[in-house]
């Protein structure tokens, strides 16, 4: 029986092209992450497949490749850009000789290595444990199964019995205490909601330039480098917004493509943030030519945090590495900014970036009359749904007299759906609605 050896970092790649796999752009990516976890990187192996295997995802054949090229190279690990079944890890390891680590788990050590706070510590262990927890049995394979016959009975099945209620019994430690950190910041935000101060969350890609950005407008030093998940824990500064009251910027950890659900779980609290967010800066590498599958899976995830209906505006940044591009702010057809572009390292196109914050919150949210003739249920149910009421009263006629508070390109937008006439809204003064 192979025995897993407990270190060395000399890492063997391996990336299968696959429908969707996305090619060139993808595989040097997977090369980044990699070498983000510290691995040296001794060799790697691709090819192509249609579908994956099921004993070793990657088919007899190529495992035994794997395996030649782990002796030639003296590879300690085989880390696959795919993610592995357990029964797949546990058979790839059989025949290669080494430890098999998948993508998963990569990027799990890579964020293992850059948590820096107590919470971001605690949502790493916690991914890692949900992870660990079905993959513990390789731990044990050197290990008798316990079978029937006098002394025939080994340790393997109670001990890995064991080892998984103590791992159970830490996740329900960690557990509540991130449940006790999500309700600080639940508090934190209640406090900010009654102060009425807007809070802009930074999103995008890994490495799009999020904390340059952050640090730049706030003149807070965080940590910026340029490597893969440099920022994993949430970073809260207040941004001066001339001639507004300042808001609250959140800097948060970058995405990137299959992001474990495991890490998706484990940093809701600090997600939740994101979700929470008056106006999202959805920050975009402009000179990155995989920038529209990078926004995919920003997407991806911003939908399984519910944050995918928080208003956004988009941040083309790096600039600086494009030819004659200059700062320049994007409107769309009602003067609403929908995207700016800037480089945070060179600060150009920032105060077009602070124009346009504080146009989405402030300058076009207006309080206004509007009446709704009694057929328009559809329409006064998604002002409900937007919770923009704050009044409601009816006529005799069944028409529905409401107060609001919107944009006014959003509201000109809702208008236009419903088919009615602009006059049914009219703008008022704030407390000036009987």
């Amino acid at each position: 029986m192979f025995d897993r050896p407990e270190g060395g970092n000399r890492a063997l790649l391996v990336a299968l092209e696959m429908p969707g796999a996305g090619g060139e752009p993808a595989r040097e990516e997977f090369r980044r992450l990699a070498a983000s976890t510290g691995a040296e990187i001794v060799g790697f192996v691709g090819g192509s497949r249609r579908l994956p295997d099921p004993r070793y995802f990657v088919g007899g054949g190529k495992a035994e490749e794997i395996a030649e090229q782990v002796t030639v190279c003296d590879a300690d690990i085989v880390i696959f850009n795919h993610g592995l079944s357990p029964a797949q890890e546990r058979n790839l390891e059989a025949v290669v000789k080494a430890r098999v680590l998948d993508r998963a788990g990569m990027i799990l050590d890579i964020f293992a290595r850059r948590a820096r706070t107590h919470e971001g510590k605690l949502q790493v262990e916690l991914a890692q444990l949900n992870h660990l927890v079905t993959r513990l049995v390789r731990g044990w394979s050197h290990l008798e199964r316990q079978k029937g016959g006098i002394g025939l009975r080994g340790p393997g099945e109670s001990q890995l019995e064991m080892d998984r209620r103590m791992i159970h019994d830490r996740m329900r430690q960690v557990r509540r205490r991130i449940e006790q950190v999500r309700r600080s910041r639940a508090l934190n935000r209640q406090r900010r909601s009654r102060r009425d101060i807007p809070l802009v969350s930074l999103v995008g890609y890994t490495n799009a330039g999020k904390s340059t950005l952050f640090e730049t407008l706030t003149g807070n030093a965080t940590y910026v480098a340029d490597q893969l998940f440099a920022t994993l824990d949430t970073t809260l500064r207040q941004l001066p917004l001339p001639p507004h009251e300042a808001v609250i910027l959140a800097d948060t950890v970058g995405f990137v493509r299959d992001l474990p659900h495991t890490l998706v779980t484990a940093f809701r609290a600090t997600l939740e943030e994101t979700a929470s967010a008056t106006l999202l800066l959805h920050v975009q590498d402009a000179a990155d030519e995989e920038r529209d599958v990078q926004c995919e899976a920003v997407e991806s995830v911003l939908e399984d945090i519910d944050a995918d209906e928080v208003p956004r505006l988009d941040v083309y940044n790096k600039i600086d590495s494009l030819e004659d591009t200059q700062p320049r702010l994007d409107r769309d057809e009602h003067g609403r900014p929908v995207r700016v572009w800037v480089s945070a390292a060179t600060g150009a196109g920032l105060d077009l970036l602070r124009q346009a914050i504080g146009e989405r919150l402030y300058a076009q949210v207006r309080h206004w009359r509007v009446r709704l003739p009694a057929d328009q249920g559809r329409l006064r149910a998604e002002l409900f749904r937007l919770e923009a009421v704050i009044d409601e009263a009816f006529d005799d006629d069944g028409s529905a007299q409401l107060h609001i508070r919107m944009e006014e390109a959003q509201l000109t937008r809702l208008i236009e759906l419903a088919g009615l006439d602009q006059t049914v809204a009219e703008a008022v003064a704030d407390g000036d609605i009987s």
